[in-house]
């Protein structure tokens, strides 16, 4: 028999008061309450186990998003308020989907989920960019690894922002030197998380979702784009150990037609030029189910493997364990399943507050993922 091995990609859903907690520490400068945070982080790797999930993580309970956490973590940055105040949640309304479904997307917008998630003002880099979180990654070290302890964990990971600003730039005078500055600074928090052991997760969703808003290019010109982010990347993880990284990348957090996703085929073999030992990627939702034929066409390279979501964040049906262990197995018989591992498509709460799916469902769904791992290795 062939043990699969599942994990997830970070961000679970926030329970209410630490919830709270997080809204009051980034939006009214409130201290953290750390004891609190440690009792949830505790109790959210506990679950994580119960659950079935082999590589867990702390749910990124001391983060508003998987990078407006850099906020308090990155100096060099002025917050500013925005001219126009965007629409809340992940979506572009000018986007390639919501022009082909503007009915879906205008009824969306108009009822998000993304009302209530805890908004961040923007940032704009103002000054020489300087990593100030040691003490954020070191509590958030110190209390997976005590709740590891309890609970019974052997294996974690810990997600991380893109070596990629994302914010604008009005101090460095290229963007090749506003970038490499960007990634100098990030080092400081990938090293603190390999050298505590875990796994380092770059987390990186505009890697294959900035397609959709970038409705001027076609494949080859996107593909170009994506190539000069990869140097960026490469660069940033220069020197650090491959087979513990895990780079994760996805097409959004939205629920929508998705018509204008990129196929997997489209980008793969440029996603394995990252440094990096193990992609994460959607696989679940029904716009990629029928990837794991990809692997016919672009051959797995050696020292590589894949995290495939095997449920997914982009519908809130649970998924019965029997479809999840069908998936596994296309996966494994088409990477060898010693080259796999799975999880879920993306964060069941990349931004805290987010009510796309609701604290129940994401168990849910996670047992699910752990049923049907078990019965895909009695069969592998």
């Amino acid at each position: 028999m062939t043990r699969i091995r599942t994990t997830h990609t970070g961000s679970l859903p926030r329970p209410p008061a630490i919830l709270e907690a997080v809204r009051a520490h980034f939006t009214t400068a409130r201290p953290m309450d750390e004891a609190l945070l440690a009792r949830e982080v505790d109790a959210i790797v506990k679950k994580q186990v119960e659950a079935g999930i082999d590589i867990v993580t702390d749910g990124e309970l001391s983060k508003p998003s998987f990078f407006h956490y850099l906020a308090e973590r990155m100096d060099g940055f002025e917050a500013r308020a925005p001219k126009n105040e965007p629409p809340p949640g992940p979506v572009d309304p000018d986007g390639r989907d919501a022009r082909m479904f503007p009915d879906y997307y205008r009824w969306m917008l108009e009822h998000s989920p993304f009302a209530d998630t805890i908004r961040v003002a923007p940032r704009v880099c103002v000054a020489p960019l300087k990593y100030v979180g040691r003490r954020f990654v070191e509590r958030d070290i110190a209390n997976l690894k005590r709740a590891m302890a309890a609970a019974g964990a052997s294996d974690a990971f810990m997600p991380a922002a893109s070596p990629l600003p994302f914010m604008s730039n009005e101090h460095y005078r290229s963007q090749e030197e506003y970038f490499e500055a960007y990634g100098e600074a990030m080092r400081e928090e990938y090293r603190a998380i390999l050298d505590a052991g875990f796994y380092l997760q770059i987390d990186d969703p505009r890697m294959v979702s900035a397609w959709d808003s970038m409705r001027d290019k076609d494949v080859e010109q996107y593909r170009a784009w994506m190539a000069s982010r990869i140097r960026h990347i490469n660069h940033a993880l220069r020197g650090l150990p491959e087979e513990r990284i895990r780079y994760h990348t996805c097409y959004g957090v939205n629920f929508g037609p998705r018509v204008s996703d990129l196929q997997l085929e489209q980008v793969l073999d440029l996603l394995f030029t990252i440094r990096a030992g193990f992609y994460s990627f959607e696989a679940a939702n029904p716009r990629h189910d029928h990837e794991w034929r990809v692997l016919e066409k672009i051959r797995l390279p050696a020292g590589k493997k894949l995290i495939p979501g095997a449920v997914t964040h982009s519908n809130v049906t649970v998924e019965h364990p029997e479809v999840v262990a069908d998936r596994i197995e296309r996966w494994a018989r088409s990477a060898g399943a010693q080259n796999v591992l799975f999880g879920n498509d993306c964060g069941f709460s990349s931004t805290a507050g987010n009510r796309e799916i609701p604290e129940s469902v994401a168990w849910a769904k996670l047992a699910a993922l752990a049923e049907g791992a078990r019965i895909a290795s009695r069969r592998l």
